[in-house]
Parts: structure tokens; C-alpha cells; sequence
């Protein structure tokens, strides 16, 4: 679900992924481009059955992403200023990212492992996401619980 992570945050937040590959979708704030029909199920099913998104298919809402990240395994993104303050993110709930090449994805030159995504594929595994923040306010409770005063 695209969101923003508000103000209680400094507009800086590093992430740090392991384990699978990822794509981060980036959203205009209420300009998310819209199709007139919803996908059926042949549209969001390959195949095999297996969920994937394909260029074009709705998401959230009704909003296709105006920018997809490919975040590797190993890889650093940090994200502020801008890009912080006046996009929506998120991480559609699927098993298999599709249409991915230098055409739909903002990093794709920076990929570390282009081949691996050679026929615009990534099957989703399992992923750990390390984030790094600077908590602009913190409770007294929290400052309680912690000892600190």
C-alpha cells in the first residue's frame, strides 16, 4: 500500500536489503495514472497461476507507480529530500515482479547483477530490510522505558 512514513521522521531513511530482490514503487501524491478498466485475473495470474504485475496493471487504488526501484540483495537506498517529503512508497504484494528492464526501472544502470533480470523477471524469496532512521521526537514514555531522562 503506497504510504508515507509522516512526520515523526527526519526526511532521510537509509535501507538496507538482504536476502531477495525487490521492487520499490514510487507514487506522485494524488497523480497516480489510472486505467479505465480493473485488470482481470489473466492480467494479475501468469501463466502458471502465480501473481505478477505487468507494465500498465493497476495498483493501489487505481495509481500505477511513476518510478520502480530494483533494490538487490546487498544494496543500499537512501532515500530524502524530495523524493522523501512528496512521494508515496510501497511494495505491492506479489510473488513475481515482471517488466523489468532499463525501460521501467529508475536504477536499472546501477544494477549490480543486470543479467540476472535478462527476461524482466524477478521471482520474489524471501528478503530482510534493514532501516535506518532518525526519530525527530521520541515520547517520555519511550525515554521511560529506556532509562534515559
Amino acid at each position: 500500500m503506497p504510504h508515507e512514513d509522516g512526520p515523526a521522521y527526519a526526511s532521510v531513511v537509509a535501507t538496507v536489503s538482504l536476502g531477495g530482490s525487490i521492487v520499490l514503487d514510487l507514487y506522485e501524491k494524488g497523480e497516480g495514472r489510472s486505467r479505465q478498466d480493473p485488470p482481470s485475473k489473466d492480467d494479475v495470474n501468469g501463466e502458471d497461476g502465480k501473481e505478477e504485475r505487468r507494465a500498465g496493471d493497476i495498483e493501489h487504488g487505481g495509481s500505477v507507480p511513476t518510478w520502480r526501484i530494483l533494490q538487490e540483495p546487498g544494496s543500499l537506498l537512501v532515500t530524502t529530500g524530495e523524493a522523501y517529503e512528496v512521494l508515496l512508497h510501497g511494495i505491492s504484494p506479489i510473488t513475481r515482479d515482471t517488466a523489468l528492464g532499463p525501460d521501467t526501472v529508475a536504477n536499472w544502470e546501477l544494477l549490480g547483477n543486470k543479467e540476472r533480470f535478462a527476461d524482466g523477471v524477478n521471482e520474489r524469496e524471501t528478503r530482510v530490510s534493514l532501516t535506518y532512521r532518525d526519530v525527530l521526537k521520541v515520547s517520555k514514555v519511550g525515554i521511560g522505558l529506556l532509562g534515559k531522562r
